[in-house]
């Protein structure tokens, strides 16, 4: 599911207002594959959330969110410092269908 700029936008808002916390810290060494499980079950389970990942260039960065987004089927929300907010749709829960359907 590819999300229109509206649809960023407004995910983008709600991780805001809901003063997301990140959920996942990535340390120097990368993704291991506990990561990706934890990050996996954290998607499921909230659809919108937060990711601390290490101080990298800022290719580096767009590399690793790319990577994390492309394993995990989500989509990047927002990109700010060390800090990436991803979305990927929980059908079973589907706790934001009301905001991206408008």
């Amino acid at each position: 599911m590819d999300l229109s700029g509206g649809q960023i936008k407004q995910l983008r808002s709600m991780g805001h207002k809901l003063n997301l916390k990140p959920v996942v810290i990535i340390g120097q060494n990368g993704l291991s594959d506990n990561l990706r499980i934890e990050i996996d079950n954290a998607l499921g389970h909230h659809e919108l959330i937060k990711l601390r990942i290490p101080a990298l260039g800022k290719a580096g960065k767009r590399e690793l969110a790319a990577e994390i987004c492309a394993k995990h089927q989500a989509q990047l929300v927002e990109a700010i410092g060390n800090v990436i907010v991803l979305y990927r749709r929980n059908p079973e829960k589907d706790r934001f269908a009301a905001l991206l359907s408008s």
